[in-house]
């Protein structure tokens, strides 16, 4: 299974494809830096009511059960910037990983799973000066293993859950968005693809 190390590509590799393409992006030997457009999000209905499908992802199609994980640094500049991991099977039903900023304080570490056009929010508070951090999204069948590492070796376990329905193949990759400002900066080392060994 692939792995895409961003620090030494000059351009993206032809499997790998843009869904909502960012307001720029560059490759160099720090990674691949992803600026978002302005209000900008995934979202479907719960509580808030609005639904939004226009947030950034890199994806790629993979076959059956997987292990995504990456490294990204980020300079949040507004309440909620965001960036992490991205599972897609519809605008209706997709799995999302991030921490989102919430104020010079705080940030939210969690996850969002939206299921048959809702979606959920599931988060713990942290320091608002955790700006670098590894993700981890394993696959088995239709459930889903997230975790979170400052280090990329101790995984911490962030949450189990289920896509309903998923197809055998499903789009993943990284992903970034800027609910209510006006766009940011977030660094991606790496999208490292293989096998799941969550059983």
């Amino acid at each position: 299974m692939p792995h895409y190390d961003f620090t030494q590509f000059s351009e993206l590799p032809d499997d790998l494809h843009w869904f909502n393409k960012p307001a720029s992006y560059n490759l160099d030997s720090n990674g691949l830096a992803l600026s978002t457009k302005p209000e900008t999000d995934f979202w479907q209905g719960t509580h808030y009511g609005f639904r939004r499908d226009d947030g950034h992802c890199l994806l790629t199609p993979v076959k059956g059960d997987f292990s995504l994980t990456t490294e990204v640094s980020f300079i949040p500049e507004a309440q909620y910037d965001q960036c992490g991991l991205f599972l897609r099977m519809n605008s209706k039903n997709w799995i999302k990983v991030s921490t989102e900023y919430e104020n010079p304080e705080m940030s939210r570490l969690g996850s969002v799973v939206t299921n048959l056009g809702y979606s959920d929010w599931a988060t713990q508070d942290v320091s608002a000066d955790q700006l670098h951090i590894h993700y981890r999204i394993q696959r088995t069948s239709q459930d889903f293993f997230i975790e979170q590492s400052p280090d990329g070796k101790n995984w911490i376990q962030i949450r189990v859950t289920r896509l309903h329905d998923a197809p055998e193949t499903l789009d993943i990759g990284i992903y970034a968005c800027s609910p209510v400002g006006k766009g940011f900066t977030a660094t991606f080392k790496e999208i490292e693809i293989g096998e799941s060994a969550w059983r």
